[in-house]
């Protein structure tokens, strides 16, 4: 079965872009209290989406998902309302699934569960160390449908160098087989461009198809649209770029044991490479 894409925009323009393309997910990312200081310093990926983005695009969204990542679980505040009006707003403005980041506990999905209430499908983005040592009682709570690895924050908690670097020490292979165990269906990271990049997204495409992935996210890596605005560029990017994705899954979704394990191997050198390349730097 493909790898469900997702892309984040809150540009109506480019979302439907995106979903004529064959994205499966269009993502709107609200998540903003305390991401300024977690990765300060960080060429990432910090969106200031609102509500008012998703009744924006629910109109145009309408062969694709609409994801919504929202805050992590929280109390009011001068600038906020609490995670349980906040999910209100979400679900009622129109998101099919919702995302809960940076969590930590077991209490903390519970919590999220009970909020979404059945009313969207529940995904969880398991991206600190604290969630993965508690992975075992985190799964066990009733009503979560799907879970995402995410590298980039979960390698910050660990300390590492480079976010692929969890994908060579075990972490990612171990919390998927406890996802096969539990009968979630689970994705991990991003993948950029067939072909381009350091470490490019044939090699992760396999890695999915190895560990029994079903999503990765289309990253900037894959078209950044803070760059390049033109629309019938965009749309070329999309068209060519999912085009080539799908290719490499059907490819790979054939490989033997072996195959596996020489992908296996690049990945580690070309990571080995990377991290060398960041340590120098």
């Amino acid at each position: 079965m493909p790898l469900t894409l997702m892309y984040i925009t809150n540009n109506v323009v480019t979302a439907e872009i995106a979903q004529k393309a064959g994205v499966d997910r269009i993502w709107i990312d609200m998540e903003y209290i305390g991401k300024e200081e977690r990765q300060a310093g960080m060429n990432t990926v910090k969106s200031k989406h609102t509500v008012e983005d998703i009744k924006r695009l629910r109109p145009v969204v309408n062969s694709s998902e609409l994801m919504v990542r929202v805050n992590p679980i929280h109390e009011a505040g001068p600038m906020w309302c609490d995670s349980r009006e906040e999910i209100e707003n979400v679900i009622n403005s129109g998101a099919d699934v919702v995302m809960l980041p940076m969590f930590k506990s077991r209490s903390e999905v519970e919590k999220f569960v009970e909020y979404v209430d059945g009313r969207a499908k529940v995904q969880l983005l398991f991206e600190t160390a604290e969630a993965v040592s508690a992975i075992d009682d985190i799964l066990s709570v009733s009503g979560i449908d799907e879970v995402h690895i995410g590298l980039n924050d979960l390698h910050l908690s660990y300390n590492k160098k480079f976010m692929f670097e969890l994908l060579c020490d075990g972490t990612v292979s171990s919390m998927c087989e406890k996802l096969r165990e539990k009968g979630i269906k689970y994705g991990f990271g991003g993948i950029a461009r067939v072909g381009y990049g350091m470490l490019p997204a044939e090699y992760i495409i396999a890695e999915h198809y190895a560990l029994g992935s079903t999503a990765a996210i289309l990253s900037r890596g894959f078209c950044d649209a803070n760059i390049v605005s033109d629309p019938k560029e965009i749309e070329d990017i999309f068209i060519e770029g999912v085009r080539k994705i799908r290719l490499k899954e059907d490819e790979v979704s054939r490989f033997t044991h072996e195959q596996y394990e020489e992908n296996r191997k690049i990945i580690r050198k070309k990571v080995e490479e990377i991290v060398k390349i960041k340590a120098e730097g």
